[in-house]
């Protein structure tokens, strides 16, 4: 799941909601109360960089991916690559 939302900021901004239900359509069933401190960690950990906006009166919190966050999800996908080329054969 957090490759998934990496892939996903790195290519648009995202937010929680937007991220659940692109996982539900990918067949996972992620809950707010998982989503979100999944979000709060790749930002803790300095993978995602956030901003907060107002769309209706409520408080955003759009994500991004950072230059950190970027280089873990190459070398994730490149081990992802390896695996596949080893399973495929």
């Amino acid at each position: 799941i957090r490759i998934h939302i990496l892939h996903h900021a790195s290519h648009e901004e995202i937010y929680g909601v937007q991220m659940i239900q692109e996982l539900k359509n990918h067949g996972y069933d992620v809950s707010p109360g998982t989503m979100y401190p999944i979000l709060h960690s790749l930002e803790n950990e300095g993978f995602l960089k956030s901003r907060k906006e107002n769309v209706k009166g409520k408080i955003r919190k759009y994500y991004k991916i950072t230059s950190n966050g970027q280089k873990i999800l190459q070398e994730s996908l490149q081990k992802i690559n390896e695996l596949i080329r080893e399973v495929v054969g």
